[in-house]
């Protein structure tokens, strides 16, 4: 039955009802039933069933088609500071627990996963950088930003600003103003840090890099490609940072070759390497990698390891079907590229290509080939990018290892 609470109330579908009950935290405009009038946008609101039934409070979004970001299902919670501190305990010890001495570089909150919904914060060393794409969230970013802070202290880290990354075409549809700089006034006069990764330096520029300015999330899956790579030749496309190609340097490659479209992605991969001394194990390149790919295999070049990490093919369930044909000619390039016994790792980081469609699509592209690969290992985010069972939208990166044979 309803709760006599003062927040205002909304009564959903059964079909919403069901999607809470599975545990996904969104409710979407056309399945609300009937709402409370005059609510402010950022505000907190009940929500319930036909019949009554309580499902979770969360921030309402008068914009956005997802017009409530759930925060709880507990009928009892007082949504205070010490609320949010408490949720900020949880995500920070987390991390502690399954991050251990990758801690100092690392995603500390993401969104829904953390029931945090609307806030990614990332750290590199000393510096948080901070992305807020709900208004809810917005309004209570002081309460969160000192929480983190306070309690980074308490486990001995100390942070000496945070970086503010809110260039999301998502806040416009919050209602949200999109910028980017240092939140208060206590920061570090520079906006780039080097961070370690796996043992490899990498300079991460937290105000011009893409996303938070580095892609920590492939930190584990590069592991495995530097396992993997001793003694091989390598091609590394889409290198952007030059991380798998460091990483399979490092790993003792005969040689590591890498591509990528963009001048500055080069140069920063070149820049990368010169910090961890491997300027002379790997050839960076500036070129379109479906062209590379095809001339490589006209010139008989010969490769045993390819790594394709393209950038997302698909941000949207109605490019799907283009998007899987990208990764469907990409993939069967580097197959034809490949000898028997070679191996290609391979990702997708759109949500909208799930594992199954991912996984066809190496079958359809393998045929294209006229070969056949099996699977040497399926991996997905590293555990700071935690995958809520019930929400698919947090399950989003797919790294498959397979072997031509």
């Amino acid at each position: 039955m309803k709760q006599n609470r003062n927040y205002p109330q909304a009564v959903v579908t059964k079909k919403q009802m069901k999607r809470i009950h599975e545990g996904h935290p969104w409710v979407y405009e056309d399945e609300i039933i009937s709402i409370d009038d005059n609510i402010e946008n950022g505000s907190l609101v009940d929500v319930y069933g036909e019949k009554g039934q309580y499902g979770g409070t969360g921030f309402y979004s008068a914009l956005s088609r997802i017009r409530i970001r759930l925060l709880s299902h507990n009928a009892n919670d007082t949504f205070d500071e010490a609320f949010f501190k408490r949720r900020v305990q949880y995500a920070l010890q987390y991390r502690k627990d399954v991050m251990k001495e990758d801690f100092r570089a690392c995603r500390l909150v993401h969104g829904e996963s953390d029931e945090l919904p609307g806030l990614t914060v990332d750290r590199y060393n000393d510096i948080l950088v901070v992305e807020v794409t709900s208004y809810g969230m917005e309004q209570r970013k002081d309460i969160v930003y000192t929480a983190l802070v306070q309690q980074l202290k308490a486990m001995g880290e100390e942070i000496h600003g945070i970086y503010e990354r809110n260039e999301s075409a998502l806040r416009s549809k919050e209602g949200l103003e999109q910028y980017k700089g240092w939140y208060g006034d206590k920061h570090p006069s520079e906006t780039k840090t080097v961070i370690s990764e796996n043992g490899i330096l990498y300079e991460v520029d937290v105000e011009n890099g893409q996303k938070t300015g580095f892609f920590l999330d492939q930190k584990y899956n590069r592991l495995a490609v530097r396992k993997m790579a001793y003694g091989r030749n390598v091609l590394d496309c889409c290198t952007h940072t030059g991380s798998f190609a460091l990483n399979a340097a490092y790993g003792g490659a005969a040689h590591v070759k890498a591509l990528d479209i963009s001048d500055t992605a080069v140069a920063e991969a070149k820049h990368n390497a010169l910090l961890n001394h491997l300027e002379d194990q790997v050839d960076f390149v500036q070129a379109d990698v479906f062209e590379a790919l095809d001339e490589i295999r006209k010139n008989h070049e010969h490769y045993d390891f390819i790594i394709l990490d393209p950038p997302a093919f698909t941000k949207s369930r109605k490019t799907r079907y283009n998007a899987y044909q990208g990764y469907k000619e990409i993939n069967a390039q580097a197959m034809k590229i490949l000898p028997r016994g070679g191996y290609l790792a391979t990702n997708s980081c759109s949500h909208f290509m799930s594992t199954e469609m991912f996984r066809a699509m190496l079958h359809e592209a393998a045929m294209a080939a006229g070969v056949q690969v099996r699977i040497v290992e399926e991996r997905h985010a590293s555990p700071d990018h935690p995958v809520l069972i019930g929400v698919d939208e947090t399950d989003y990166l797919k790294f498959f290892l397979v072997q031509t044979i």
